[in-house]
C-alpha cells in the first residue's frame, strides 16, 4: 500500500516543490482561500515530478518507451539531422505527454551512446507533427550491440520550457535507465531500426521503462488498434 501512497520525487522537482510551498504560505497570509488554492498547486507541483520505480522487460532486441503517456503517431520519417542517421525515412513512435503524466524519461535500449544533440527552436503544442522539426528538442542516438541504432528524442512543448539530458557520448546505457527529464509537457520521439514494426497504436498509453514498443529480434507485422 506504501507504494501507491508515496513515490519518490526527482531531485530536480524539490527546488519548484519548496517555491510552491513558499508561495503557498504567503497566499495564505494573504487570504484563506488563496492558500487552499496554493496548497493544491503544491500538492500537484509534487505530483508531476514523481519518480516511481519501473520494472522493465530485459529480453534483448527489445524496445521500451523512454516516456509515459498517450502513442500521438505512428509512421515514417527522417531522423533529426544533427543525429547523423541519414536521409532515409524511419519508422516512429511518438509518445505526448500531458501535465499529469510522469515525465522522468528512460533509455529504450541496451547499448552505447553514440551521439548527443541539441537544437533550440520553438514552442509549438507537441501533439503536433510539425513539432518534431520547429520545436526545442534534444536527441540521443543509441547504438545496439549488433550496430542497429535507436534514437530517442526529446521534445518541448507549450508549456515545456527545460529538456534536461544526462547523457554523454560513448556512455553505456541499459534499457529502463532514467536518463532525463522535460517539463512541463512535452513529448518523446523513438527511431526504431530498419525493417522493425512497431507493437503498438496510436491511442495506446505507454508506460516509461514497461511498455515494449517494439522487437528488434521479432517478425511481428506492425499492429492496428480499435477503441473497444
Amino acid at each position: 500500500m506504501a507504494r501507491y501512497l508515496w513515490m519518490p520525487i526527482h531531485r530536480e522537482g524539490w527546488a519548484f516543490i519548496g517555491l510552491f510551498a513558499v508561495a503557498s504560505a504567503l497566499l495564505w497570509l494573504a487570504w484563506a482561500p488563496l492558500g487552499w488554492t496554493g496548497a493544491a498547486l503544491t500538492l500537484w507541483c509534487a505530483y508531476f515530478f514523481r519518480d516511481p520505480d519501473r520494472v522493465t522487460p530485459a529480453r534483448p532486441g527489445l524496445v521500451i518507451s523512454p516516456a509515459d503517456g498517450v502513442v500521438c503517431m505512428v509512421g515514417h520519417a527522417v531522423p533529426p539531422s544533427e543525429l547523423e542517421m541519414g536521409s532515409e525515412p524511419r519508422m516512429r513512435v511518438s509518445v505526448f505527454m500531458s501535465v499529469f503524466d510522469v515525465h522522468v524519461n528512460r533509455i529504450p535500449v541496451d547499448g552505447k551512446v553514440g551521439r548527443v544533440a541539441y537544437k533550440p527552436g520553438k514552442f509549438l503544442n507537441a501533439s503536433l507533427d510539425k513539432a518534431s522539426e520547429d520545436n526545442e528538442r534534444l536527441g540521443a542516438r543509441v547504438v545496439m550491440a549488433d550496430g542497429r541504432e535507436v534514437a530517442c528524442v526529446q521534445i518541448a512543448g507549450l508549456v515545456a520550457r527545460r529538456i534536461r539530458c544526462d547523457l554523454v557520448e560513448g556512455q553505456e546505457v541499459r534499457a529502463g535507465n532514467r536518463y532525463g527529464l522535460i517539463r512541463f509537457g512535452s513529448r518523446v520521439d523513438v527511431y526504431l531500426p530498419d525493417g522493425v514494426a512497431p507493437l503498438v497504436a496510436c491511442g495506446q498509453r505507454a508506460i516509461a521503462g514497461e511498455t515494449v514498443l517494439a522487437d528488434c529480434a521479432g517478425s511481428e507485422p506492425m499492429r492496428s488498434g480499435e477503441v473497444r
